[in-house]
């Protein structure tokens, strides 16, 4: 038996270094590629992409004398508008893919401060947010960046069509109006503290854990030692001041929710969300965006940060594990659907 337990430890042990190689050329791999695009800010006029997309599919379906005529008109149109000289407000797009460590929020930072610096009373900023939560003081950063929005008064649209849960929700919140697709998952106001205890696999092998701190709450709840019922008391008191201030953030913004009711830790999808006071209104980003575009100038804004090779390296590995807890968190949430 103790020669099958040595035999098998050396399968995982070779098993866990090929993953760890395979891990480290595809990081490397990705950091390389990652290191050729420049530093900088890339705006894009999406009225323009959604004209051209649909100019080249009218190109395609209409006759020769027909696309003539259409692009005739077009010509009038601009030169029309052209003369009026009439400008019209602006709304400026903001794409936030969330992670566990909230690794884009550099790049929110110089998004909003490239914005607030030109944006008028009368322009907009519209985020669109896919975000399942993660660290708390990085989504706490996150969400303040879109603070600042707020504190300038311009009005802050956030588009969920997906996922703004936990931390995300957190930044969700700040908006001045939230909309939300038929099925986007919204909530998941809590916070969770979990983590495995080999105190008794190390007490079977008579190993013991040592562990000296200064201060008597610098550690509570440990993974090696043996915990106590104050240890894990701790540890519940900081997560509910965490808790309560996750609460009071979404109470400032939207003071007319009934916390008792949505500040349990549970999700809902778009409509129970929106009867629930998590939402506005339903509507993808698309048919907003369509419908903002007949009023508005909008643009795309992004910031792409270059990063030296070594934090790209580390980027490449933690982004891969993120991916996994993404998956993983996305599972739990499939796994409730209807089959």
């Amino acid at each position: 038996m103790f020669e099958f337990l040595i035999e098998y430890g050396l399968f995982l042990l070779k098993a866990v270094t090929i993953l760890a190689a395979i891990i480290l050329v595809i990081s490397f791999a990705a950091a390389t590629k990652k290191g050729g695009k420049q530093e900088g800010l890339e705006v894009e006029d999406l009225n323009k992409k959604n004209k051209d997309l649909s100019d080249g599919l009218q190109k395609a379906i209409l006759h020769k004398d027909e696309w003539k005529a259409l692009m005739k008109s077009d010509k009038a149109k601009v030169k029309s508008d052209a003369k009026k000289k009439k400008s019209r407000p602006k709304v400026y797009v903001i794409d936030f893919i969330g992670d566990l460590k909230a690794s884009a929020v550099p790049a929110l930072r110089e998004e909003v401060n490239a914005i607030l610096n030109v944006a008028k009373k009368n322009d907009q900023v519209l985020v669109r947010l896919d975000n399942h939560g993660g660290v708390v003081h990085e989504h706490g950063l996150a969400a303040s960046q879109l603070v600042r929005i707020r504190e300038k008064n311009i009005n802050l649209i956030v588009m969920v069509d997906k996922v703004a849960a936990s931390g995300g929700y957190l930044m969700a919140c700040v908006a001045n109006k939230i909309y939300a697709a038929p099925f986007a998952i919204l909530g998941s106001i809590g916070v969770i503290a979990q983590l495995p205890n080999f105190n008794r696999l190390l007490d079977s092998y008579g190993v013991d854990f040592e562990q000296v701190t200064a201060g008597q709450y610098k550690r509570n709840v440990t993974m090696f030692g043996k915990n106590t019922d104050e240890d894990r008391a701790k540890l519940k008191d900081q997560l509910e001041e965490v808790h309560d201030l996750f609460k009071s953030s979404v109470s400032d913004y939207r003071p007319t929710m009934d916390l008792d009711k949505v500040a349990t830790g549970e999700h809902w999808y778009g409509k129970k969300a929106l009867e629930l006071g998590l939402a506005d209104e339903i509507k993808t980003s698309d048919e907003l965006l369509i419908e903002m575009g007949k009023k508005y100038d909008i643009f795309s804004v992004k910031f792409k940060v270059k990063q030296p090779l070594k934090k790209r390296l580390m980027s490449g590995v933690d982004s891969l594990f993120a991916r996994f807890e993404d998956i993983k968190w996305r599972r739990k949430f499939e796994s409730q659907l209807p089959r």
